[in-house]
Formats: structure tokens, sequence, C-alpha cells
């Protein structure tokens, strides 16, 4: 049966086996050496052991009060460094996502970010496969109805977008150049090109179509090369917003795809709650503003 142990005692043993005092122990648990003296007779009442030999100036470990000051100054050096961690995720918001999503929305928001809560830093890693990063929030890509509702944060519309209008293009003595993707995890949906292509009354044979792996790819090399880029609205909007990119279709659409936190409700604590609402609020922004 587990011993009832005060753990101010404790702290008072492991402050004065440390100094080999009563007296600086005191000083450093802001107590008088009585209380600090008090306690540890209680402690040795209580395990029925003599922990200290008492000396006119200073007090002396027994071997057993040694076997003891081992253990607590283990323990509460574990227990110190559990409670930094636990305060550093209190300050630090560690992110996890797509390579596209990171620095197409993520990374030129950081400073918006910052704006609203100055007191905590959000670090973002970013790569194509899921993590198992401990305490890291994974905003990932996935397809709509294998994602929980309660874990969406948006769901997914694509669009052409390019420098010129579509009826420039329509008289053009070339085919323009397009980009779209296709993905590295091909459980992944298809964007959903044929669709937009249909609704806009259009084929691939109108087009010279070239794919990458990820988004990022194909919106910086239509902005380079002056081509077109079918892909996310939420991923372009940065582009359009700078006017190096605009909507070349009148009408986007609805993908199967979305955005999503797994089990996004298992993050509680004040900081990661934070950051989820803000996040919510600024795709749904881009979801809003793209119409």
């Amino acid at each position: 049966m587990a011993l009832s142990v005060s753990l101010q005692a404790l702290r008072a043993f492991d402050a004065a086996a440390r100094h080999g005092s009563f007296k600086h122990a005191a000083e450093e648990l802001s107590l008088t050496p009585t209380a600090i003296s008090h306690h540890i007779s209680k402690l040795e009442h209580r395990l029925n052991v003599r922990l200290f030999q008492r000396l006119p100036r200073k007090v002396l470990l027994t071997e057993t009060g040694v076997l003891l000051a081992n253990a607590t100054s283990e323990g509460f050096a574990t227990i110190e460094s559990a409670l930094a961690d636990i305060q550093q995720l209190n300050e630090v918001v560690q992110v996890s996502t797509t390579s596209s999503f990171a620095a197409l929305v993520l990374l030129p928001a950081q400073g918006a970010f910052s704006a609203r809560y100055p007191d905590i830093s959000m670090q973002v890693s970013s790569g194509e496969l899921p993590d198992n990063l401990p305490n890291s929030i994974p905003v990932r890509l996935g397809n709509i109805k294998d994602v929980p509702v309660e874990d969406r944060l948006s769901g997914e519309r694509f669009n052409l977008f390019g420098s010129k209008a579509l009826r420039a293009l329509e008289g053009a003595a070339v085919r323009p150049l397009l980009y779209t993707t296709r993905w590295k995890n091909r459980e992944l949906c298809e964007p959903p090109l044929d669709d937009w292509l249909a609704h806009n009354g259009l084929s691939k044979a109108d087009f010279v179509i070239r794919e990458f792996d990820q988004e990022l790819f194909g919106i910086q090399q239509a902005v380079i090369e002056n081509a077109l880029v079918f892909c996310s609205e939420i991923l372009a909007r940065g582009m359009c917003s700078t006017g190096q990119l605009a909507p070349v279709g009148e009408k986007s659409i609805t993908s199967p795809l979305c955005y999503y936190i797994p089990n996004k409700t298992r993050f509680r604590t004040h900081n990661a709650v934070k950051f989820i609402e803000w996040i919510q609020d600024l795709v749904r922004l881009k979801s809003s503003n793209r119409r």
C-alpha cells in the first residue's frame, strides 16, 4: 500500500539535501528554518527512518537520506521539465501542412496571426505526406467524402487563373499552356478540370496541358510564364490580391476535396483552440471572397 507523503515535505527535504542546511532550504522556499525542520521531522516519522544527521551548523544525509535525495532530485527535475514543455506548448503553436498550403496561405498570413495573438508563436512545417509530430496540428487536404464534418475547415472550389481573359485566348494562334496537378497521393480525387471545362464550354483539346504534383509549382509557373493554372481558389487568392493572377473563367466549380484537421477536437490547449478558430476564419474568408 502506497504511503501518503506531503509534497511540501518532500520539497523541504529536497532543498535541505541539496544545500546541506535547513536555513538555506528555508531561504529557497520562503519558509522559516523551523518550518523546514518540522516538515522533515514529520517525513522521517511517516517513513520511520532518520534522513539527516543534525550537527551544530549543518545537516548530513544518512544512507537512507541519500537514497531518497537521489529520487526526489530526479523526480522534481522530471516534473520541472514537463512543466517547461507544457508552458512552451502554450507559447508556440506547431502546425504541419502541405507545401502549397504553407507557402500560399499560412506563411503569408503569419503577420496577421501575430498581430491578433502577439503572445503566440506559429511554427510551420510542410510535407505532402501525413506526419506524426507530437503536439503538431496537422492541416491536410483530403477527399471531402472521407472527412467527418466536424474536422473540415473548408470545402474547395477550383477555377482557371491567368493574366488574360478567356475571350482573349479563344482566337490565339497557338493553344494556351495550362498547368494542373496530379497528386503524389493517388488516393486523392483529381482536380475537377474536366468538369470545369465542360461547365465553361471547353475541352482539353483547346489547351496544352502540363502537370505538377503540387499546386504550388503550377501556380508559380503560371506567373513566371504568363500561362494558365487550374487550381484551388483558396491557394490562388494571394496571387490574385497582388495582381499576378486573375480568374480566367467566370464560373468556378466545387471540387471533391477539402482542407481539414484530423480529430480536430483533440486539440484543447487554449492556444491550439485559438489557432484553429483563426485558421477556420482565414479559409472561410478566402472562400467567401472568391465568389
